[in-house]
């Protein structure tokens, strides 16, 4: 074994503020799943920055999640794309990016939401794409609802769709969230507001993109990832980093 493989380059750390703290006073489920005790440190080896790796053989894509057995899902399509990169600005390619979110009314296809909204029996809610050589990735599905949760008096959480993707090992996974420019409840809604450092919250933002869009189909979103160091995409609060 070389001396890469026995001392790998470690990880840029985040910079101060660009993630959400385990803690988020105003996020009140932090409380419960928080860590009570300091985290233990782990340093990163070869098994921590290299594989195993996902591939769409074992894990099919689903890239069009606005339809089910031909049945279009009811609400607005949108086509989101975007990077995966990582903390140098590099490509990371053949990454599995997962994604879940709500239907166009604001309700998950799953038996805990019991929101009194239409559930969609045309759209499941849930996809999975890899990126390319060059770390592109494509998705099209239907604009999320907004929907209510009980964190405190009237609250409402933004569009928004969620994100699981790894990179080249399983120290590089990534869960966040995605939201939609201009949306009026992002001032307001405590885990998008979690994060401290404004500039790390619009990097949660996705940005209209006109190329993305295809006449009488779909508008576009672009949204680009970065798996780690100081440019990283913030974590969603309370996950595992």
């Amino acid at each position: 074994m070389d001396d890469a493989a026995r001392d790998p380059i470690p990880f840029r750390p985040f910079s101060p503020g660009t993630q959400p703290p385990y803690d988020a006073p105003a996020y009140l489920s932090t409380r419960a799943r928080h860590p009570a005790r300091p985290l233990v440190t782990a340093p990163h080896t070869v098994t921590e920055t290299t594989g195993p790796c996902f591939t769409p053989s074992r894990f099919p894509a689903l890239a069009d999640i606005s339809a089910t057995d031909g049945r279009a899902a009811q609400g607005e399509r949108i086509i989101v794309n975007g990077r995966v990169l990582d903390e140098d600005g590099r490509p990371v390619p053949h990454t599995m990016l997962e994604i879940w979110q709500a239907n166009a009314a604001g309700r998950y296809a799953h038996l805990v939401d019991q929101h009194n909204a239409p559930l969609d029996p045309h759209f499941r809610g849930v996809g999975r794409v890899f990126s390319d050589e060059q770390g592109n990735w494509r998705i099209v599905t239907i604009k999320p609802g907004a929907y209510p949760w009980r964190n405190h008096a009237n609250a409402w959480r933004p569009n928004h769709i969620h994100f699981s993707l790894f990179g080249q090992g399983f120290a590089q996974r990534l869960v966040t969230q995605m939201y939609f420019p201009g949306d009026p409840l992002l001032p307001l809604d405590p885990i998008f507001n979690s994060i401290p450092d404004a500039a790390a919250r619009d990097r949660l933002i996705s940005s209209f993109d006109l190329e993305t869009t295809q006449p009488e189909y779909a508008l576009g979103y672009r949204f680009d990832i970065v798996l780690r160091g100081r440019g990283a995409t913030p974590f969603e609060d309370g996950e595992h980093r």
